[in-house]
């Protein structure tokens, strides 16, 4: 079996920093924040009222029809819809049967999961809509995108948590590189700005509090205050293709795919692993065949919680030793929060805009430096004029599966 390139053709982006490759990376690099005050009804029974929220007018995106479906759905084909554009991908209906659609996401039609609780638990209902089913159920949001374009390979949804995106892709780069498909739209979708998922996340105690002078600030990454995660919503699907096919049509290339690792920390449902992340990012670099020495930009899981944090920290110093003071490490959800099961995949497309435009984004609101969180955090403003032709994006998910992405400059 030969072995395949993978090239990254297109990006697709729905996110609290906005909807457009070009004004995430704009305002990622301008440290603005998309956290702010939750517009749900239910805010005020929460304990902190912040969210990262997508401003996007689904209704006005999609048909009568398509405007029924949950929200990670939508976000899901609207993503998928800027990245086929932007990649300028026509397959012909072979093509079509060797393109794949590979999607995470952690909870599914969390919003359809509320509204069928409110009917049958609050107002006493005695059915409910029909179409509850296919609007929950996780695979919803590949199985619309697949539709949408006629892609008729593979049509896979992995549920990792956190992880969950950045598995798609991995796994996406993986089909294409040993030539099982030749195309995949592959990435993520999440919205669990529910009542039921903040409750939920309230009693685990991971969420961060509010930042009283300055709610944009609420989430802080590596810094001494820390104290959790917002939580986020959004999606973002990236084009992989063959790269000798995507040369040979003239496609645009962001970069290419050179290494996924994937491991499970078998500790803990909720703790991390200094050594199961350090194996991840270990044999994503090990199958990139590249060194340590080579890396010039980590985009860092970076949850802002006491525990992520300090583990990252120690598993990065683990795996690079006295070069993981070189290397610029940021947590962009300092700015668009944790989108839970689309985190990744948002994340790797500002990794692979860093690629592009030559510049690191910083991590947002990190005031008081962690003395045991020490390494070069890019703490409050981007850098531009930056050499990053390799970089690595981690995902560290709850269950303990971590799934790490290497890509490269083309």
């Amino acid at each position: 079996m030969s072995i395949r390139r993978v090239a990254i053709t297109g990006l697709g982006v729905l996110s609290p920093l906005g909807n457009t490759t070009t004004d995430v990376f704009s305002n990622a690099m301008s440290a603005k924040s998309g956290v702010r005050r939750l517009t749900a009804p239910f805010a005020d029974l929460l304990t902190a009222r912040i969210a990262a929220e997508v401003d996007f007018d689904m209704a006005g995106y999609f048909s009568k029809r398509k405007a029924t479906l949950d929200r990670t759905s939508q976000m899901a084909v609207a993503a998928a819809a800027q990245a086929m554009a932007d990649s300028g991908l026509l397959l012909s209906e072979e093509g079509k049967k060797r393109a794949g659609v590979f999607i995470g996401t952690g909870m599914g039609g969390a919003h359809s999961v509320d509204e069928v609780s409110i009917a049958l638990f609050r107002e006493n209902k005695p059915r409910v809509s029909p179409l509850s089913i296919v609007k929950i159920m996780n695979n919803a949001a590949a199985s619309h995108v697949s539709i949408t374009f006629g892609l008729a390979g593979p049509c896979l949804t992995y549920s990792t948590a956190c992880s969950s995106s950045s598995v798609s892709i991995g796994e996406a780069f993986r089909q294409i590189k040993y030539g099982l498909v030749d195309f995949v739209l592959a990435g993520g979708t999440e919205s669990l700005l529910t009542y039921g998922s903040f409750k939920c996340w309230e009693s685990l105690g991971v969420l961060a509090r509010e930042d009283s002078e300055n709610l944009a600030a609420s989430c802080r990454p590596f810094s001494k205050d820390r104290s959790g995660f917002v939580l986020g919503e959004g999606a973002a699907i990236v084009v992989l293709e063959e790269m000798e096919m995507a040369k040979r049509r003239g496609a645009k290339i962001y970069g290419e795919i050179i290494g996924y690792g994937s491991t499970s920390d078998a500790y803990h449902i909720t703790g991390p692993s200094v050594e199961g992340q350090e194996r991840a990012m270990r044999m994503a670099l090990d199958e990139a065949g590249v060194g340590t020495e080579s890396v010039d930009y980590i985009n860092a899981h970076g949850t802002a919680t006491a525990a992520n944090d300090l583990i990252e920290t120690h598993a990065i110093k683990k795996l690079f030793g006295e070069r993981s003071y070189e290397i610029p490490v940021s947590s962009t959800k300092s700015m668009h929060g944790h989108l839970m099961g689309a985190g990744g995949a948002v994340e790797f497309v500002i990794s692979m805009l860093a690629i592009k435009n030559k510049a690191i984004p910083p991590t947002a609101n990190l005031t008081i430096p962690d003395p045991e969180c020490d390494l070069d955090y890019v703490p409050n403003e981007g850098r531009t004029g930056q050499k990053v032709r390799i970089i690595m994006s981690n995902s560290f998910a709850f269950g303990g599966t971590n799934a790490v992405l290497v890509a490269r400059e083309v």
